[in-house]
């Protein structure tokens, strides 16, 4: 059992803030914005160059294995489409990261070569969501495939029962024969309850895996996300011949140093990229915006932490430009597990899959954080990468509202195993199989994490609006997104949208019963 880093990074839990309280694809950046070469191709290159030689480690490594797991005939179809049964998984998890923050989701400042290989290569997803915007819940999510109502998991302390903890993706593989794994950022209960003994390899952390700037074995200065990398690394070489293996590596980036006045701190290495850009000011920065919300939201967590990251120019500049530094990094560490998997003959049979835990506000509605039903706190990032999928399944874009419950049902079924009955997301593989399955049309939100100044939501997305309500507030709204894609005129008592609303609070109440499983 390798437990090294878990250890070490327990003694440095006195250090985390662990009780951190914590439109469409066409709103995010502004056309009339005058954008600058941030970083030139030498310094680009220099850069991918530096990557890509820490990647060529010297090791033994694993071979590629056919190792089949026996499974439904439906499941045993759709690995006979993708041209191999039982592959090994990789699922990478970022923290805080937006669905706009990849270059090839149009966002055209930011770096994100590898990520947008992996999408080049892969299905791209541009509707994907998370159920509930907070890292441990959305995390136990992930796990498990089941809403916050279902697992029941709603603070930084609560983990899995034993029974639960059998039922999520890793023991369930595991159970099969994989080979599993942790990196980085578990999130889901404390430390002293990890289920370290059932996994093969346990690097996760506790809390927030503070700090950012650690050292190595040498005294030498070191990103935690470069850690994480070495630590990829390690796993790939214990790998044997005679098992597949899934991974599951949770970045702490983006996430702040909530402690830290910095906030967001990248690695030193990349401190002069977009040096030179000037990141354009969301539109709902417009102070008007911030003063039409209600004043539980103006007076809330997410306008404190507002303060401290974007309430000057400067701070909006330096706290943006590092988030994407930080996002950078964990580009550079993607493009290292590649480098590895094909150096081990591992990369034709190897899924990637890459997501983000929840998403974040960049100084929109005069908000930081995440926590509310706003697109920039629930939209998300969503990559599948599979390379034993054929030509014409490559490079593909899927609009369908995809969530973050989706994901284990996924990958039990990309491993040839039949998702338990008590698992509420949808496989992805007829998505990613070029079918066209009748799909959901909108989706249930929910926010119930106990803080004094972060109001409770639910809500319900559709293609064309949103609803909300802050549960204890007795407030609602209502956005036609067609219309209004930045969410700034509430409908809820337009006479007009009556029917609309009604509509629309009877169908999130009969998603609610179903997401309790009532």
């Amino acid at each position: 059992m390798t437990n090294i880093f878990y250890r070490r990074l327990e003694m440095d839990d006195k250090n985390i803030e662990s009780s951190n309280p914590v439109r469409n694809s066409r709103v995010a950046w502004q056309p009339q914005a005058q954008l600058a070469d941030g970083l030139s191709r030498r310094q680009f290159l220099n850069l991918t160059a530096a990557s890509a030689a820490a990647a060529l480690l010297p090791s033994t490594g694993c071979q590629n294995q056919t190792r089949r797991v026996a499974a439904s005939s439906e499941s045993r179809k759709i690995g006979t489409s993708l041209g191999m049964a039982q592959p090994n998984i990789i699922f990478l998890l970022t923290d805080d990261q937006r669905w706009d923050t990849l270059n090839c989701m149009g966002n055209p400042i930011i770096q994100t070569p590898n990520m947008d290989g992996l999408a080049k290569n892969g299905v791209l997803f541009t509707n994907a969501f998370v159920t509930t915007s907070i890292c441990a819940s959305s995390r136990a999510s992930i796990l498990s495939g089941q809403y916050v109502r279902r697992h029941g998991i709603n603070n930084f302390s609560t983990s899995f029962s034993q029974d639960a903890l059998a039922q999520t993706y890793p023991l369930l593989l595991r159970s099969a024969g994989y080979r599993i794994g942790c990196v980085g950022k578990h999130g889901v209960g404390r430390g002293s309850d990890f289920p370290v003994d059932q996994y093969d390899v346990w690097f996760g952390c506790p809390g927030q895996c503070s700090p950012y700037e650690r050292k190595d074995k040498d005294g030498n200065y070191k990103h935690l996300t470069q850690i994480f990398g070495d630590q990829i690394t390690e796993f790939l070489h214990g790998c044997s011949n005679e098992k597949p293996f899934c991974l599951s590596v949770n970045f702490k980036a983006p996430h702040v140093q909530d402690s830290d006045p910095r906030q967001f701190i990248p690695d030193r290495a990349y401190k002069d990229l977009y040096k030179d850009v000037t990141i354009p000011t969301p539109k709902t920065a417009d102070p008007r915006y911030f003063e039409a919300l209600p004043e539980f939201l103006r007076t809330s967590e997410a306008r404190r932490r507002w303060n401290i990251r974007f309430s000057t120019p400067e701070k909006f500049q330096e706290s943006v430009k590092n988030y994407y530094r930080l996002i950078y990094g964990v580009d550079v560490v993607i493009g290292r597990i590649r480098a590895e998997l094909k150096r081990l003959n591992l990369s034709d049979n190897t899924i990637i899959i890459l997501t983000g835990d929840n998403g974040f506000y960049l100084g929109e509605h005069g908000l930081a954080g995440k926590w509310f039903p706003h697109e920039e706190s629930i939209r998300v990032p969503l990559v599948v990468y599979d390379p034993r999928a054929t030509k014409k399944l490559r490079g593909l874009t899927r609009d369908h509202f995809v969530l973050n419950i989706d994901i284990a049902p996924t990958i039990l079924q990309l491993a040839g195993l039949n998702p338990p009955p008590q698992m509420q997301g949808r496989s992805l593989i007829p998505l990613l199989t070029g079918r066209r399955p009748k799909w959901r049309t909108d989706f249930f939100y929910e926010h119930l994490f106990e803080h004094g100044t972060i109001p409770k939501t639910e809500a319900l997305r559709t293609p064309r609006f949103k609803y909300a309500r802050y549960i204890d507030f007795d407030y609602e709204e209502l956005y036609d997104l067609e219309s209004d894609l930045h969410e700034t005129q509430n409908l809820a008592k337009d006479e007009k949208y009556r029917r609309t609303l009604n509509s629309l609070r009877k169908r999130c109440d009969k998603l609610l019963r179903e997401a309790k499983g009532t």
